[in-house]
């Protein structure tokens, strides 16, 4: 992801209540790809991306545990077969 694109996931996590630090891979190149991190200390760090995508899914999972299905109110094809003697 880039600067813009961090900034928005950073506000995503902020409003879903998931931890982690939404930072350039490379500290010294902010125009280049950003990850999330369980801190902000470069030295330390830990590239924690796939645990934050997981649980962004668990928490959309949580408010809607089915997945969308077909909508009911479209039009279906099919027959009517008046009945006999009409």
């Amino acid at each position: 992801m880039n600067a813009v694109q961090a900034r928005q996931v950073d506000a995503t996590l902020r409003r879903l209540g998931i931890p982690g630090v939404v930072a350039p891979k490379d500290p010294e190149n902010a125009a280049g790809a950003w990850r999330v991190y369980d801190g902000a200390d470069p030295a330390i760090r830990k590239d924690i991306t796939a645990d934050v995508l997981a649980a962004f899914v668990a928490k959309f999972r949580e408010a809607n545990p089915e997945p969308p299905g077909k909508s009911q109110a479209s039009p279906t094809r099919g027959f009517i077969i008046p009945p006999e003697g009409n």
